[in-house]
Formats: C-alpha cells, sequence, structure tokens
C-alpha cells in the first residue's frame, strides 16, 4: 500500500478548523497532517485526495491549483446522520511530467480500492480521470464512467491527452476495460457532430441538459451502473459559479449538481468520485462552497446506500414479463426500494463481455414505456453493445 505520494493538509485549513464547533465535520475527519502525520484508515470509508495538477489543461497558462478553500469550507459543515468515517488524506503535488502525476494518483486510488475505501478526488484538469481509470487495470475487468459534464470529451486520441480528449485515450489504449460511458448534462453546441454519431456508433449514452433540468431522477439508473464518476464543474451555469469559474450561462445548478452528487453516492457501484476543473478565486468563496456542498451531498449518499440488487432470492423482488416484437422483456422491481431493472440477455453465439445474464438499472417509466410498445434505450444500447 503506497500513500507516500500524498503531503499533509495546510497548517492554514488546520488552523480555521481548530475554531469550528465540536458538532463541525472538519472535528470528525481523519486528517493528513504535519504535526501528527498519516491517519489510521481502519474503518474509514471514504476519504479525500487533492491533485494539484493542471498541466494538460488545453488553456493552461501556468495557473496554480489549491483546494484550502474547498476544505475550508467542507470542514465547516455539519454531518448529517451518517455512520460512514472520512479521512481527508491531504494532496498529491504535480511530478516532474504529467505522467508521473497520473502514476501517484493511479497508485494513491489502487492502494484506497483494496481497501474498499472510496476516494474523493479533487482535481485541477479533467484528464485525470484517466489516471482514475487506470486504476481499475488489476482491480475490476469491465468498468463503467459517467461524466457529468457540457463536452463528451472524445477529442483525438491519436494527439497527446488533454482535459477534453481523455475519453478517446480510455476507448483506445489497452488493456479495453472500458464497458459503457454515460454523458450527463451534454450540451450540444459544445460537441462536433462528428463526436455526437461517435457516442452513438459505440452505443455510449448521452443526457443533454434539458433532459436532466427537466427531470433530474433519470441520472439515478444512470449513477446506479457507475463505478467511476466523474464531475467537471464546466457543467454548471456561470450564474452558480465566482468569476474565474465561468463559462457558460447554461448548465446545471446548485440543487442539480448536489442531487447529482446524491445519487453517484446511493450507488452501491460507485466506488470512486471526482471534481475537477476547479479553479481557485480570491474574489469570493462560491465555487469552493458548491464543491463543499457536493462532496456532502455524495457522502449523504453513501449513507443512504441500500443493498436491494441480491436477485438470488425471489422474496427480494417482484418480476415482470413484457412482449414487444417478439422480445421478452424481464424487469425486476426491488421491494425493499422500489427500485427497477430490466434483464439483458446473454448471447452464447457471440464472443461478448457478458457470460451471463446481466441487470440493467432502469427506470419505472421504463417499464410503462414496455407496456405500450416501446424499448427502452438504455435496454437497446446495451443489447446492441453485447453484439459486438
Amino acid at each position: 500500500m503506497s500513500f507516500s505520494f500524498l503531503t499533509p493538509i495546510s497548517d492554514a485549513v488546520l488552523a480555521h478548523s481548530e475554531l469550528l464547533s465540536q458538532q463541525a465535520l472538519g472535528k470528525k475527519i481523519r486528517v493528513h497532517s504535519k504535526q501528527h502525520g498519516f491517519p489510521d484508515l481502519e474503518g474509514v470509508q471514504m476519504a479525500i485526495i487533492g491533485v494539484h495538477e493542471n498541466r494538460n489543461d488545453v488553456n493552461y497558462m501556468g495557473e496554480i491549483v489549491a483546494f484550502d478553500s474547498i476544505r475550508t469550507s467542507l470542514y465547516s459543515l455539519f454531518p448529517g446522520n451518517w455512520y460512514t468515517t472520512m479521512a481527508d488524506l491531504g494532496d498529491i503535488l504535480p511530478g516532474e511530467s504529467v505522467e508521473d502525476t497520473y502514476f501517484a494518483l493511479r497508485t494513491t486510488i489502487g492502494s484506497l480500492l483494496e481497501k474498499q475505501i472510496i476516494p474523493i478526488i479533487l482535481g485541477g484538469s479533467q484528464d485525470l480521470t484517466y489516471a482514475n481509470y487506470r486504476a481499475y487495470d488489476t482491480i475490476a475487468p469491465m468498468i463503467n464512467i459517467v461524466n457529468v459534464d457540457s463536452n463528451f470529451d472524445l477529442g483525438d486520441a491519436s494527439l497527446p491527452i488533454k482535459n477534453n480528449s481523455f475519453l478517446g485515450k480510455i476507448i483506445l489504449e489497452e488493456p479495453f476495460n472500458l464497458f459503457n460511458y454515460s454523458a450527463v448534462g451534454y450540451q450540444t453546441y459544445f460537441n462536433s457532430q462528428e463526436e455526437i454519431d461517435l457516442m452513438e456508433k459505440l452505443y455510449f449514452e448521452a443526457y443533454r441538459l434539458g433532459e436532466v433540468s427537466n427531470s433530474i431522477s433519470l441520472v439515478e439508473p444512470v449513477m446506479r451502473d457507475a463505478h467511476i464518476v466523474s464531475v467537471d464543474l464546466k457543467s454548471v451555469k456561470a450564474s452558480e459559479l465566482s468569476s474565474s469559474q465561468r463559462y457558460s450561462p447554461n448548465g446545471l445548478d446548485g440543487k442539480e449538481i448536489c442531487a447529482v452528487a446524491r445519487y453517484a453516492g446511493i450507488s452501491n457501484k460507485v466506488s470512486s468520485f471526482g471534481i475537477y476543473e476547479f479553479k481557485p478565486s480570491r474574489e469570493d468563496g462560491v465555487t469552493a462552497m458548491l464543491v463543499a456542498q457536493m462532496i456532502w451531498y455524495f457522502i449523504e449518499g453513501v449513507n443512504c446506500r441500500v443493498k436491494d440488487d441480491d436477485f438470488k432470492n425471489d422474496a427480494n423482488y417482484q418480476k415482470y414479463n413484457v412482449l414487444i416484437e417478439g422480445d421478452e422483456l424481464i424487469f425486476f422491481k426491488s421491494i425493499k426500494t422500489g427500485r427497477w431493472w430490466i434483464e439483458i440477455p446473454f448471447l452464447p453465439n457471440v464472443n461478448n463481455k457478458l457470460k451471463k445474464h446481466t441487470l440493467l438499472p432502469c427506470m419505472y417509466e421504463d417499464y410503462v414505456e414496455a407496456t405500450q410498445g416501446k424499448i427502452p434505450e438504455r435496454w437497446y444500447k446495451a443489447y446492441k453493445k453485447n453484439s459486438f
């Protein structure tokens, strides 16, 4: 287990924490400090890591990344009725090269995943998601990524990796561990038609900003199937953020991005959560406070996790069979939580990634549409993906 890449939290943050109420979150988090060293991770379920790396930002102008303002905001919040134990492990400083930083992050996340601790990553540029993904190489054979972003970040994989093209590297570089990629809150005018067509061709999922804003609950089944969740702060509308952070007049509002973070936390599968493209601002702390609240809602979600996907016991669920155009769609509803799944059949004659029937999270609305003769789009894409 290697945590040697992590540097302690700044004295300024710890001094501020000393002044907080005994009930504040800052008093309940195990911290990596110069004075007391690295915290004991026994019993810890989640750990915060800051990564001071933004050199692969396409607009990089030598800015320095820091997360003191986020920590100060987060520590000042009060915890919910939580049972989980948190740690803040400090920061990974920029390496000699960006690849060195990737290696440090990949190694650190890998060590946390082996201990079944969920890393909460505070990042500079979003290409750090690539290092997060590579940490799973020896841990899980197939990975689902959800990117909450205004852009798909596919880019040109033949060019050096950047924060707007890291996904191309993930798709095309061995080992090929990516099973599904979902983009949440994308804005069409920020994405080329070629990228939109490629998303369709690969049967990846994409949810436009309008869809998400009209019904935030559609994010829940997407998150329920994710292992890695990567949030780009450019997905948040300008009016919610500090001036240095503003990107687009349209985007998710503060309440919506916190709901998205909570859905990520509730998912039993999500094992790493990253928030990227943070740009510190002296002028006000509104972005730092929004990020702190996103982390708060993610932790809240983890504390609300319910194991409801044990389908070996018939008493745990109700089963519904729907016939559409010669296909039999099989739905399952958890009696404990009321959440829904749809079965993707295993195709024995195809050399696919599934070796058994797999259950795909869905919504009640998908079942209703199926009874009206409409095949759910998520099922169709997953089925086609497994026909390769």
